[in-house]
Order: structure tokens, then sequence, then C-alpha cells
């Protein structure tokens, strides 16, 4: 029976994904603020090091699969905090828990990034080097001073995604597959929140895609329970928009 962690599992597509993946038979390490098996924050260097000894105690440092869930969006204050759980949040655990996944059985993780993250190019990201530098402090600064809550959230993911991308080779020298799954709006507390944002809640109504609704979680969660699956044994360093066609609607020459 595979053992998998998972992050943001108390809501959204980190419940969804925990349900799916439970009926697969999987053992689940749910981590989360609350309603978890591991109660953690992601925010401090100090709380991504409690998560990631725990899940090493409760795996006996045998890990199958790693999923990536937790995140906040641009309405969470301050701005430095949705960079340190969406960006820091992912990568130390990524790196700390490679070597329990090169040990366990067809080592797979799936990080949830976002559509967002390919608005935002790269070379055009304000926080771009401070993340890749793994300076926290600064680019939660430059986050606040640059433009806030939006950017702190479109350049997180788009950090995130490439940081995915970034390990590719190493990941699969480890015998170790990596993806990343990059939703639109999906019906969750944290989409709910947004919408309810003064700041931001008006453009949050205003994103709306080809197929003219939001998604559900249980369909994030069943595109992550394939990645995690056998039957995606080839798929590695992939960013699989699922987005009701927004992504190719704004770049359709772009891809």
């Amino acid at each position: 029976m595979p053992v998998t962690a998972i992050t943001g599992s108390a809501s959204g597509i980190g419940a969804a994904t925990r349900a799916a993946l439970l009926a697969a038979g999987h053992t689940v390490l749910g981590i989360d603020l609350r309603d978890a098996d591991i109660v953690a924050d992601l925010s401090s260097a100090a709380g991504r090091a409690v998560v990631v000894a725990a899940v090493l105690e409760r795996c006996g440092g045998v890990l199958d699969g790693l999923v990536l869930c937790a995140g906040l969006g641009p309405q969470a204050e301050p701005p430095s905090r949705t960079v340190s759980v969406n960006y820091f949040g992912v990568v130390d655990l990524l790196d700390a828990l490679l070597p329990a996944l090169q040990r366990g059985r067809d080592g797979a993780a799936v990080v949830v990034s976002s559509v967002a993250s390919t608005q935002l190019a790269w070379d055009r990201n304000p926080l771009a080097a401070a993340l890749e530098q793994g300076d926290e402090a600064q680019a939660g600064q430059l986050a606040t001073a640059a433009g806030g809550g939006q950017l702190a959230y479109a350049g997180s993911k788009n950090a995130v995604t490439v940081a995915v991308r970034r390990r590719v080779a190493a990941w699969g020298a480890a015998g170790v597959r990596l993806n990343t799954v990059a939703p639109g709006a999906v019906a969750t507390p944290l989409l709910r929140a947004g919408m309810d944002d003064p700041r931001f809640g008006q453009a949050i109504r205003d994103f709306v895609a080809p197929i003219a609704r939001h998604a559900q979680p249980e369909e994030i969660a069943a595109l992550i329970a394939y990645l995690m699956g056998p039957h995606a044994g080839f798929i590695h360093g992939a960013q699989m928009v699922i987005d009701g066609g927004v992504d190719a609607l704004m770049r359709p020459t772009r891809f």
C-alpha cells in the first residue's frame, strides 16, 4: 500500500485529492493548519522543518508519493506569507523529502501550481532572482513593495513551476517523477475568500473560462491521482493545465 503525504489536506483540492488517493488504496499523511495528521504552518522555515520531521517519522523514511496542494491566494496578508507558503512551502519539502521518495516504490510527486503561473513570464517576474537564490526575506519584501497580493500569488506560482522544471534531471536520475498541475478557478474556500475580497473580487469574478464555470476540486484531484499512478509513468517535468481553456484563450500561439 503506497504511502503519500499531502499538504493542504483539510480543504479544497487537497481534501479532494486525499479522498481520491484513499480510494485508490494509498495510506495518506495529511498536512494542514488544522484537521490533519500533521498540524503545522508552512509559512516559516521552522514550520516546514516540523512537517519534514513528522513525515519522515510517520513513514519510516520511505515515502511513495508527495502532493503539495497547500497555497494562499492574492487576498492573503501579508503578501510575504503567500510567497513563503506557495514557494518555500513547496521547494523545501521537495528537496527534503526526495531521499525518502527515492527509497519508495515508483516514487512520484505533484505540485499544485496555477494557470496564473503562465501569465507572468519568468524573465519579467520581479521575485525570480530572490526566490531562485532562496532568499525568503527579500522575496517577501519585493512582493510587498512591487505589487502586493496579486504579484505575490502569480510570482510565486510562476517560480514554483520553474523550480519543478529545474529539478527534472536530478529527480529523473533519482527515479522519482515530478510534475505540476495548473488549475484555473476552482470552487474552493480559497476561491470564495478571493471573490469576497473587495480588492480582488471583481477581477476574480471576471476571470471566466471558455468552459464558463468553476472547476470542482474532484476534477483537479482526478488529474493528480492519474499523475501519481502507474499509467503516468513517462510524464515527468510537465505542467498539466486544467483551466477550462483560459490559457489557450489568452495565449493561443504560446505553449
